[in-house]
């Protein structure tokens, strides 16, 4: 267990009940309930654990309010604290577990986020959709071609996916260069050290494209926890197939709005949403009545796909589709058609008539990429033309977004502009940054109809902010409300510091309480590199000498001299070998144990906001580590960590790392 779990839980049975992420998880959970009680007491928990799933899902509130009767009926009224809490959850999961004739030990799963799964059940189903989707995008991958495909009837996906390549190569299909290939280990036969970085550099990954990651961990890949590991594949492939969704990437999608205000609506919706939209709109075409609202009970009796395909492919309809009264055989006749288009995929009848969401909403996705029905018109060419180019605005949104859904809130946040209008995910985000500082008692839970109890959540937002020492000059609650792009962007980045700068003082115990500036960490890295013997130094967060990478590079390697290998390392002369340097900072401190948001564009062009935060998250993994680890890292450089004559044109190495990491936690979590 590392220091930050010594934090939450000072018994040492508790500390070895539960992984890191379990511990925060609960914390979140067990701050939520505390606020909203004001005091919580023993007899209280019956009711509030029904949102910890192991045991809302098994137990009833009578049963758990008669256990606790019978095991506490003591101290009943006494005040909980965190450690009576977890004491409380383990018991209380003994009992669901004998309930359920569960042997299971401790589980990560047990937070009602969305998956794929209850309990520790897997859907057959989504298992053999998505080992096909893997077998067909990945057929032709150098390293994986050898173990493709996989039989999605047997359970070899899970054992493919515990050396962590496979997933890691999935991200890119999804996003394709968020992982720089060379940093995964990808021998035949990985040592543990190995194969938790692959896990590691894997789910900080994912979390750096939008998935949502709190309640898994290194450790579950490994022990094939099948429920975790198919909710995480469900995501990455939900972002791969949603990817069009978007103006830039397909400008018809203008036709389905009507003026410039409905555009920016537009802009503003989730993907599912866009897609549900693109379907109701060729719909509507068809004088079908319904409102599709949904990727499950809307669409089980078949009608609307049935409408939407002969909208889209009427040289393949079938008049009898919506003649036959048995919704299966409709259902076959559904994908018949499809195969016909040539757009078969992720489904099976049954899918369709029990309304499996996840599936139905691949096979919507993977229709609209393969035929939308939409042309591109010239008046909205021009009309994209004229909206401003907000690269590095949409780059910054990007970032916070993913940010704070990795923080583990109530809300998943599918744009920053939008979401954060109402305050309350601002709250519980400046709760993690600084837990006690919201006043819950004045806060206004979601759905907020009246607009002024939303200026007052922001109202509080601005007056915490003030408290934190923010730079908030003439910005107003109401400003959020209104969605002031520049205003919460300001905002949001101070917050995010305000996170790091709070996380490294708790671990640099010789600051007596002195407040870590930028300066504090710029000497850092400046230090560390000097020490490995390196001439480079770093003048500010954006010294335009930054841009080839090797400074970032150097510090990696200082602190984790096994961390870099030199030979992939290119001079960063021109823009190509500058971005190849990017990527591969990224990948690599992501494979540490960072947990970063930035993009090589933040390194080339030297985004000071970024560059700030990839050097504090390298500053706070390497202060985490044990005192004798750092005085190993500190021989090894002393040893030699020079590498000017290495330094060449990227060539192809599968010994890429050697290096030996634990995992570690992740520089953004509060």
């Amino acid at each position: 267990m590392s220091g930050y779990v010594g934090v939450l839980v000072s018994d040492p049975w508790l500390q070895n009940q539960f992984t890191q992420v379990e511990l925060r998880s609960l914390k979140t959970h067990f701050m939520s309930m505390r606020r909203e009680s004001g005091k919580l007491t023993v007899a209280d928990l019956a009711s509030k654990m029904s949102r910890v799933k192991v045991i809302g899902e098994n137990l009833k509130e009578e049963e758990r309010v008669a256990f606790i009767q019978d095991v506490y009926h003591n101290i009943l009224q006494d005040e909980v604290d965190f450690e009576l809490f977890l004491k409380v959850y383990l018991k209380l999961q003994a009992h669901a577990n004998a309930r359920t004739g569960s042997n299971a030990k401790n589980s990560s799963a047990f937070l009602k986020a969305a998956t794929t799964t209850l309990l520790h059940t897997i859907s057959e189903s989504e298992k053999s959709s998505y080992a096909a989707h893997i077998n067909n995008y990945l057929a032709e991958d150098e390293f994986l071609k050898k173990y493709l495909p996989v039989d999605p009837s047997s359970n070899d996906l899970f054992e493919l996916a515990k050396d962590g390549v496979l997933l890691c190569k999935l991200i890119n299909v999804a996003v394709p260069g968020t992982i720089d290939e060379r940093a995964i280990n990808t021998k035949r036969v990985l040592n543990p050290w190995e194969r938790n970085e692959n896990h590691t550099l894997c789910l900080n990954s994912a979390k750096a494209i939008g998935c949502t990651v709190v309640n898994i961990g290194t450790q579950d890949f490994i022990e094939g926890r099948r429920h975790l590991v198919l909710g995480l594949i469900s995501q990455i492939i939900k972002i791969q197939l949603l990817a069009d969704l978007n103006l830039k990437k397909t400008p018809q999608l203008l036709q389905l709005v009507d003026d410039s205000k409905d555009v920016e609506e537009l802009m503003s919706l989730p993907p599912e949403k866009i897609l549900l939209r693109w379907m109701n709109f060729h719909l509507k075409k068809t004088g079908y009545k319904k409102i599709v609202t949904n990727f499950s009970s809307d669409i089980k009796d078949g009608e609307a796909y049935a409408n939407l395909l002969n909208v889209l492919a009427p040289e393949h309809s079938n008049p009898s589709t919506l003649n036959v009264k048995n919704l299966l055989e409709r259902a076959r006749l559904i994908l018949e058609h499809a195969d016909r288009m040539g757009c078969r995929r992720y489904l099976t009848p049954k899918d369709i008539v029990e309304g499996s969401p996840n599936l139905n909403l691949a096979f919507v996705a993977h229709i609209f990429q393969h035929r939308n029905g939409l042309q591109t018109q010239t008046k909205q060419i021009s009309f994209l033309e004229t909206l401003p180019d907000d690269t590095l605005i949409s780059r910054e949104e990007r970032a916070f977004r993913f940010w704070i859904n990795s923080l583990g809130n109530s809300t998943y946040i599918d744009n920053v502009f939008e979401d954060l209008r109402n305050g309350w995910v601002l709250l519980e985000t400046l709760d993690k940054v600084s837990p006690g500082i919201v006043n819950w008692k004045i806060a206004n839970k979601p759905p907020i109809k009246l607009p002024f109890r939303k200026v007052e959540n922001c109202n509080q937002v601005v007056k915490i902010g003030k408290q934190l020492k923010f730079s908030l000059v003439n910005i107003a609650g109401n400003d959020i409300v209104q969605g002031n792009k520049k205003l919460i962007l300001a905002y949001l980045w101070q917050l995010m510091r305000c996170n790091i700068l709070q996380l490294l003082k708790i671990l640099r115990n010789h600051w007596h309480g002195k407040e870590i500036t930028d300066a504090d960490i710029l000497e850092w890295a400046n230090s560390k590199v000097r020490t490995s013997g390196s001439q480079s130094r770093m003048f500010s967060f954006k010294d335009k000498s930054l841009s080839d990478g090797i400074f970032f590079l150097e510090l990696l390697s200082a602190v984790q001299p096994r961390s870099v290998n030199w030979s992939l390392v290119t001079k960063g002369e021109t823009d190509e070998e500058k971005k190849m340097n990017a990527t591969y900072i990224i990948s690599i401190a992501r494979k540490l144990g960072c947990s970063i948001f930035l993009l090589p564009e933040d390194v080339t062009e030297v985004n000071q906001k970024m560059i700030l935060t990839l050097t504090a998250s390298i500053m706070y993994w390497f202060m985490k580590q044990p005192v004798e680890e750092k005085a190993s890292v500190s021989s090894d450089s002393e040893n030699g960590s020079s590498h000017s004559e290495t330094i060449s044109n990227s060539t192809s190495d599968d010994s890429a790392s050697d290096s030996s990491i634990e995992e570690t936690g992740n520089v953004l979590h509060a």
